[in-house]
């Protein structure tokens, strides 16, 4: 069953922030069509229904072309995916190679390994999906993915604030999402108890009724990412590509379950990330938009 669409009427946003990290940009001006936005992110039974109907196979699930990965090691040419391992104490944060480890079999249904499953995350989101894999799944189901932009408006839901329900990450001490509570990699407090995905809609929703925009998985747009923001405006295929291109970045948006503010505080709406088309890791869905 797809998941229910939001209907968002166009208008025109700031888009962007200068108060956090350098590519969010210049702060512009967008003006943005009416369009329908997915509730929340596609989850694992979604993704299921879409595989059954389709028998799709997922980027993860298939050996890496060694002509698009030069100098790899043979190794390493096999079925997988990029899975987060907290370390064991405190990592020089500079490094991402502290905390992501490939590794071989990890693929949407078991999204941490062989060994994993996703048996009761039914209504968790779908990870460890590439661009292609998102884009595959909407044209499915007769959607596309949204641009940067769109996301952005989503989100946002006419505020201006840092995060879509004020300036406090958490107001009241009650959390707004599911992002990194202790000490980023090596110890997490879990948000209302999730240390990792969380199911759909457990935290509250946006003015716009949209949930998980911020914190649970990252979310594939089908923007481009520049190192600042294009002010010529979204000129991407809404439909992805049929196979990814490792040299391409994508902009993701939202922050994940793994953003703490030490080190990627950006579980806000303006923020954004640049991700290679190929990526399918352990912290980034999708979700689908008219």
């Amino acid at each position: 069953m797809l998941t229910d669409l939001v209907h968002v009427d166009g208008g025109s946003f700031r888009m962007g922030s200068t108060q956090f990290y350098p590519e969010e940009a210049p702060v512009h001006t967008v003006t943005v069509a009416p369009f329908a936005i997915e509730r929340h992110p596609v989850t694992n039974a979604q993704f299921a229904e879409f595989v059954a109907a389709t028998g799709y196979r997922t980027v993860a699930e298939q050996a890496p072309d060694p002509a698009l990965y030069p100098g790899a090691a043979p190794a390493d040419l096999v079925p997988g995916a990029l899975v987060f391992r907290p370390s064991s104490g405190p990592v020089d944060l500079r490094d991402w190679r502290q905390w992501w480890q490939w590794v071989p079999g990890a693929h949407w249904r078991h999204p941490s390994g062989p060994d994993s499953s996703i048996d009761d995350k039914a209504d968790h989101p779908v990870v460890q999906v590439c661009f292609a894999d998102a884009a595959a799944y909407a044209r499915w189901a007769g959607r596309r993915l949204p641009t940067e932009a769109e996301w952005e408006f989503a989100a946002r839901a006419g505020t201006t604030t840092v995060y879509p329900w004020g300036d406090d990450p958490a107001p009241g001490g009650v959390l707004m999402a599911n992002t990194w509570q202790g000490r980023f990699p090596y110890r997490n407090d879990g948000a209302l108890g999730w240390s990792g995905t969380s199911p759909v809609g457990t935290f509250p929703p946006n003015g716009f009724g949209l949930v998980d925009m911020i914190g649970n998985v990252w979310e594939w747009t089908t923007t481009r990412f520049a190192r600042h923001h294009a002010l010529s405006g979204d000129t991407e295929s809404c439909c992805g590509p049929t196979s990814p291109d490792p040299t391409v970045n994508q902009a993701l948006k939202g922050g994940s379950h793994l953003c703490a503010p030490e080190y990627c505080h950006r579980y806000r709406a303006a923020a954004r990330s640049p991700q290679s088309q190929d990526s399918a890791t352990t912290h980034i869905g999708f979700r689908c938009a008219v």
